[in-house]
């Protein structure tokens, strides 16, 4: 740190002398060749090594930066400008680099929406050291000079007319000649426009377009005719779905991962359904569309937080409905129900601190279940296994495979120790489910009771160089797609409710389903009937 602050010091005592079109050049280059240097290197790739890429996409770029830079390059602003794409530029490349990361709008979204705690989780000295590398010092140098003009104003704007000529000219030569190996490679990876940095600036002014400057969308209630159909028992419903976070379906034991990741409910009698994929990859965009009416073709973030969902069809039955969380937050899922924040982490026991272990969503729900009586469900958000830091995400005397990755920058870890992490986050909640089930059972003399568990979207470790999630949906790997999905029900439950829970079981096994089936199968295994629901996509109706 003494380094840097003296480094930082000598560029503050210098002043940089230069004319707005050096100042835009440089700064075009600096984003083309290092900020952009994960899709120079991707494009060389896909090109099958033709080392005329290896300048030709470089200087394609700069090209495009000189033309973008120069129609903003206005006095007083320009420097503010280029400081704040230059940092969120260097945290983004970081990113791009180790974890192969794209910066779409959903993953703005994400960003946007992520809380403190869950963002922290991601700083390590090497994402820090990148930032200050290649953002702090280069920003501070950017605002250290002096552009002078030694000529008028109109030779200025002459100067500026040929540089964007020369860099027009540049584009039009390399189209002419390169055209067809771009378009080629273009049309087999359309992601790659998603690489460019800074992408992220226009996704962000986007977001946040939408988000505060445009007027939200009529509200829209839905399944106001619902009804639970009362048990043949007479006894209410207790229902507990789970909300797993960064779970995947390929490390699960219920899907032949030949590691035993369910070792505390495999004796329990979960149904597992082995082909389930996400609305999206990021818990931002797939927390509000599984819990929508919406398929994830015809999602729409804006009209979901816009109309009921499939908690608040429940609520419109008479069902008390309550969302309670550890995670980053209900995503406008919980908006009209009662919700619950775990905010406190110094619990010993329960908590290491930064981040409290899922176990701490079951405390305090015997209260709760007392109070409420009748018909009821529980919506748990769990951290589940969200990274990078994976290790907090369980208590260390319930690790079961190491070494294990005990850091936040998991570049620095083997895939192996990176995997073995990972699975002990799906040990732990797998116990939490168990934790959850047992709970349940206790209840089963005063309740009808039933348990789902499901994932928001899955997690890389390493597969084709991609970590963490995120991914854009369209070129996202299965291991971000697929889920695992548990339903834990009795059979006096299926028969109090009419569910034929033999077929459900065959079914697990062979169909294909996925987050589109959730809202209506949450209201099929309460029991719940109105024209809101399709019985074409509720699993328990099948």
């Amino acid at each position: 740190m003494l380094v840097l602050s003296n480094l930082i010091s000598k560029i503050k005592s210098h002043k940089i002398s230069m004319n707005m079109v050096s100042l835009i050049t440089i700064v075009s280059l600096y984003f083309a060749v290092v900020f952009n240097y994960p899709i120079n290197e991707k494009i060389y790739q896909l090109s099958q090594g033709q080392e005329v890429f290896l300048f030709l996409t470089p200087a394609l770029l700069t090209c495009a930066f000189i033309i973008i830079f120069s129609f903003i390059a206005f006095p007083y602003v320009f420097k503010g400008i280029v400081v704040v794409l230059t940092i969120t530029s260097a945290m983004a490349f970081y990113a791009a680099l180790q974890y192969n990361t794209m910066f779409d709008y959903a993953m703005i979204e994400n960003i946007f929406e992520t809380n403190v705690d869950e963002a922290s989780s991601y700083l390590s000295s090497a994402s820090i050291g990148y930032l200050i590398v290649f953002g702090l010092i280069p920003s501070i140098l950017l605002l250290k000079v002096n552009i002078v003009r030694h000529v008028s104003w109109l030779k200025e704007l002459f100067h500026r007319a040929i540089l964007m000529s020369v860099a027009i000219v540049g584009l039009l030569l390399i189209s002419v000649f390169y055209f067809k190996d771009y378009a080629s490679i273009g049309r087999n990876n359309s992601y790659l426009n998603k690489m460019i940095n800074p992408a992220d600036a226009f996704n962000t002014v986007k977001y946040i377009k939408n988000e505060y400057l445009t007027a939200p969308l009529e509200y829209i209630t839905i399944g106001e005719d619902a009804v639970v159909t009362p048990a043949k028992n007479g006894k209410p419903t207790l229902m507990v779905i789970l909300v797993g976070e960064t779970a995947r379906a390929q490390n699960s034991a219920y899907n032949g991962y030949e590691r035993e990741t369910n070792p505390y409910t495999k004796d329990l009698g979960l149904i597992t359904f082995q082909n389930v994929t996400s609305c999206g990859t990021a818990t931002a965009h797939s927390l509000p569309c599984m819990f929508s009416n919406m398929t994830r073709t015809s999602y729409n973030k804006d009209r979901a937080n816009n109309q009921d969902n499939a908690l608040d069809v429940l609520t419109h039955a008479g069902v008390k409905a309550v969302w309670i969380d550890n995670d980053g937050g209900d995503k406008a899922v919980a908006k009209n129900i009662e919700k619950e924040m775990i905010t406190d982490h110094s619990e010993s026991n329960l908590c290491n601190g930064s981040s409290c272990y899922d176990e701490i969503l079951l405390k305090g729900l015997d209260k709760r279940i007392a109070k409420a009586q009748g018909n009821q469900v529980y919506a748990l958000h769990m951290i589940g296994s969200h990274g990078p830091t994976y290790w907090k995400r369980y208590p260390k005397e319930m690790a079961v495979f190491g070494p294990a990755c005990n850091r936040s920058d998991i570049e620095n870890c083997s895939d192996a120790e990176i995997t073995n992490v990972y699975d002990n986050t799906l040990v732990y909640t797998d116990y939490v489910i168990a934790q959850t089930v047992k709970k349940l059972q206790s209840y089963s003399d005063k309740y009808n009771v039933v348990m789902l568990y499901i994932s928001d979207h899955g997690e890389s470790l390493g597969e084709n160089g991609l970590y963490l999630h995120g991914a854009p949906y369209m070129m996202a790997p299965k291991e971000q797609t697929h889920v695992p999905w548990y339903i834990w029900m009795s059979d006096d439950y299926a028969n109090q409710k009419g569910i034929d829970k033999a077929a459900v079981i065959d079914n697990s096994a062979t169909g294909d389903y996925s987050h589109d089936n959730l809202f209506h199968t949450i209201l099929g295994l309460y029991g719940v009937t109105t024209k809101a629901k399709d019985n074409a996509l509720d699993i328990m109706a099948n």
